[in-house]
């Protein structure tokens, strides 16, 4: 069943999210909504060209990595080992995800547009949203990603790559970083090769639950 949204701030029980994950649509992109709909594993997904109102979705089985668990192959090993590229955090939040947009725009179901942008970009700048950049040795951005950061839990959006493994370079620095402070969970909403490669796997709704409400 998919419930309609309405101005009030609300969401009904991720539960009840139908058999691909799809809950609800409509309400808005509001701070207070999202941060709403993070705390409870659900985040907004929908194709800016076909849908004028946000589409929310909480799959059943959540596919995500465990900071300790990240796997770095070989190759990453020899690739992080040459020094090229360094991370950091924070520092391009805007050119972050104006690469994760451009990349992306011209698909006919491309979800991050034009107010998908603002809402995240107004989340960083009240500190709940996180970019992590991939630079070369001249400080040039080559690759990154971001997502919203609440408590134990980074909710991942988006990723991009200029250069081979550019993306991989940060969420492995990423992980990294969670492990040694306390992170529990890296939210990678949808399951793709790159991920699994990578140490992704798949917990279930309400074990995930669990995780993401650790204080």
């Amino acid at each position: 069943m998919v419930f309609r949204l309405d101005k009030e701030l609300w969401f009904p029980d991720p539960r009840l999210a139908d058999e691909d994950g799809t809950l609800a649509v409509g309400g808005d992109l509001s701070i207070d909504r999202l941060l709403l709909a993070y705390s409870n594993g659900i985040f907004p997904w929908y194709a800016f060209r076909h849908s004028e109102e946000p589409i929310w979705c909480c799959p059943s089985q959540r596919f995500v990595i465990f900071p300790g668990e990240i796997h770095v192959s070989h190759s990453m090993r020899t690739l992080m080992n040459k020094g090229i590229y360094h991370v950091t955090f924070n520092e391009s939040f805007e050119e972050v995800i104006g690469h994760c947009s451009s990349l992306r725009e011209e698909e006919e179901y491309a979800w991050l547009g034009k107010d998908m942008v603002e809402a995240y970009t107004e989340l960083y700048r009240q500190g709940f949203a996180v970019s992590v950049e991939t630079r070369d040795a001249d400080g040039t951005l080559v690759g990154g990603l971001y997502g919203v950061a609440i408590g134990p839990a980074f909710f991942g959006e988006s990723m991009f790559s200029l250069v081979p493994s550019g993306s991989k370079f940060a969420l492995i620095a990423l992980a990294r970083l969670m492990h040694e402070h306390g992170g529990l969970l890296i939210d990678c909403q949808f399951e793709t090769p790159h991920l699994r490669s990578m140490g992704g796997r798949f917990i279930d709704y309400d074990e995930y639950m669990k995780i993401i409400s650790t204080e």
